[in-house]
């Protein structure tokens, strides 16, 4: 690992432009910044491992929450599905009573009325007889005047 002087090194100004001074071997630069980063990426690797490992136990437990979520509203869909079915049976059981009752009730009335219509007609057929009786023997006179 290069000491901090060493790195502080690199962002030492250069001389101002001027006269030619001593001669020398460039430094390779390349070198010495692969030198440099070696270590770090070295231990990265440990690194971007951990995390491709963390990102394919992700895409798993994604994929396993998916098919849990997708399992669980197929249950709701069929819960729902089936308590719909209940409540149109029950739907249908209250509609039935309520015409039974209605029907009921009209029978009940139209007995009614027929015994009421029943019973008029028991008390004004004396009276309807003796009209039919008296028409019919008047219609015998008269008969009975014209032929002799």
């Amino acid at each position: 690992m290069p000491r901090s002087r060493d790195i502080l090194q690199r962002f030492r100004t250069a001389g101002t432009p001027g006269a030619a001074t001593a001669t020398g071997v460039p430094a390779d630069r390349v070198a010495e910044l692969a030198a440099e980063l070696e270590p770090v990426l070295a231990r990265l690797v440990a690194v971007r491992e951990e995390a491709s490992r963390i990102r394919t136990e992700a895409r798993h437990e994604a994929e396993r929450r998916r098919q849990a979520a997708a399992e669980q509203a197929a249950a709701l869909v069929a819960a729902a599905h089936r308590q719909a079915a209940a409540e149109r049976a029950d739907a249908a059981i209250r509609l039935t009573r309520h015409a039974e009752e209605e029907t009921a009730a009209t029978l009940a009335a139209a007995e009614l009325e027929a015994a009421a219509v029943s019973r008029r007609a028991t008390e004004m057929m004396p009276s309807y007889l003796e009209r039919v009786v008296s028409a019919t023997r008047a219609a015998l006179d008269t008969a009975e005047e014209h032929a002799s």
